[in-house]
């Protein structure tokens, strides 16, 4: 997820780190923030494979400041892992959030529809958090108001992301 993010935002424009560190905890901080200790091992795992340049700049007010930029490679790259997400980019909603962020970048609407294709498929089986025994429950099925209250919520946002899901397919396949 961090590395997808990295590619994505930098497709756009050339930040440097600590610009795209805000970036990066704008869209997933709230889930799991970015710690420096994370997000420059990535950067240079990402520069080391070729993914990012790295170029440096006189800074405004104090020490020079390394810009980073998206490489062909790393466009190609990114590209690629919007085209075929691993199974826990589609099911794992944090992950499928990053994905959806940058999906724009995958400029063949048959490859975007592919990828949304996948999501729609996976939110349309059935599926609860509780269970009895192998059945799952339904909202309705539970005294624990609390427990209800996960599953209404999680129904009404998948209901909204199905129905949105239905409408960019139909725009994307026409």
């Amino acid at each position: 997820m961090l590395e997808l993010a990295i590619l994505g935002f930098l497709y756009d424009a050339a930040l440097h780190g600590y610009e795209l560190r805000k970036r990066i905890a704008a869209l997933t901080g709230h889930v799991k923030p970015v710690a420096e200790s994370t997000l420059y091992p990535a950067i240079k795992r990402l520069e080391k494979a070729g993914l990012l340049g790295r170029e440096t700049q006189p800074g405004a007010v104090a020490a020079p400041r390394h810009v980073l930029t998206l490489t062909a490679e790393g466009r190609a790259e990114l590209r690629r892992r919007l085209a075929e997400p691993d199974a826990a980019d589609i099911s794992d909603e944090n992950r499928w959030f990053t994905l959806l962020a940058f999906l724009r970048h995958l400029d063949n609407p048959a490859l975007q529809s592919a990828v949304l294709r996948r999501r729609l498929a996976f939110l349309e089986e059935p599926t609860s958090f509780f269970h009895d025994g192998d059945r799952p429950l339904r909202a309705e099925e539970l005294d624990d108001p609390f427990r209800r209250g996960v599953l209404t919520i999680a129904r009404a946002t998948t209901r909204a992301e199905l129905g949105w899901l239905r409408t960019t397919l139909d725009a994307l396949e026409s």
